[in-house]
């Protein structure tokens, strides 16, 4: 489904990944996790096509792929109802009764039916991401990348937002890739778990795989992680 080979990706001449394999099998969850600024957003971005590898191939055998970025990228102008219309209109070209029906269901999905006709800044934030897997859904794609979908949220909603993640993965049968900074949510979503870090990408395995590790940066990775949550913070 997806394969990432020997993959180099520089920004003005500065390297960012070097050499990076990845492959994911349909209908798998696979997390990616690393500290800020070690590249696994551009892991992301260059699966979604938004960047282009200096060298390697990338290979992604759907073209129904959707992306949730970190800040949501919601229209604040549109109503809940409204930011799902539009993707389902432009993409799919479904409109009228059939697309409001289909949006309606999707809000529900995501618990969302009550504030159909609310704005995202009438809404919290674990609501405004609920919206945001709500809209990269709505395109029923059979990929979905998911940028740091927990960043910013308290653990309570952090958690159920990762159980929701979960559900519709498992419902709607995607092949599932995500980026973050928050172990825990990475130990609760995933199937197998990478590491990026030095510019490249080391696959661990399964979450007991990855706890059992003795990779020494792994190890102060997790150390860190284990030590801001009990400091009541959400990911490095």
């Amino acid at each position: 489904m997806i394969r990432l080979e020997s993959v180099t990706v520089s920004f003005k001449g500065r390297p960012i990944l070097e050499n990076v394999n990845l492959v994911v099998k349909q209908g798998e969850a696979v997390g990616i996790i690393g500290p800020s600024g070690s590249g696994k957003s551009v892991i992301l971005k260059t699966l979604a096509g938004l960047v282009l590898p200096e060298s390697g191939s990338v290979t992604v055998s759907s073209e129904k792929v959707s992306m949730l970025f970190q800040k949501n990228a919601l229209f604040d102008s549109f109503t809940l109802l409204q930011n799902l219309l539009l993707p389902l209109s432009e993409t799919l070209g479904i409109t009228g009764s059939d697309a409001e029906a289909r949006s309606f269901a999707m809000l529900k999905s995501v618990g969302l039916d009550h504030a159909a006709h609310l704005h995202p800044d009438e809404i919290s934030g674990g609501m405004q991401k609920r919206l945001g897997i709500a809209r990269a859904l709505i395109i029923e794609p059979e990929v979905i990348l998911y940028d740091e979908p927990t960043a910013g949220l308290d653990p309570i909603t952090s958690k159920s937002i990762a159980e929701l993640m979960i559900h519709l993965h498992r419902t709607n049968k995607t092949t599932l890739v995500m980026v973050t900074n928050d172990l825990q949510r990475a130990y609760q979503v995933s199937d197998r778990i990478g590491f990026c870090h030095n510019r490249t990408l080391e696959m661990f395995g399964n979450p007991e795989q990855v706890k059992a590790s003795k990779h020494p940066e792994l190890n102060r990775f997790i150390y860190a992680n284990a030590l801001l949550a009990e400091s009541g913070g959400n990911g490095l």
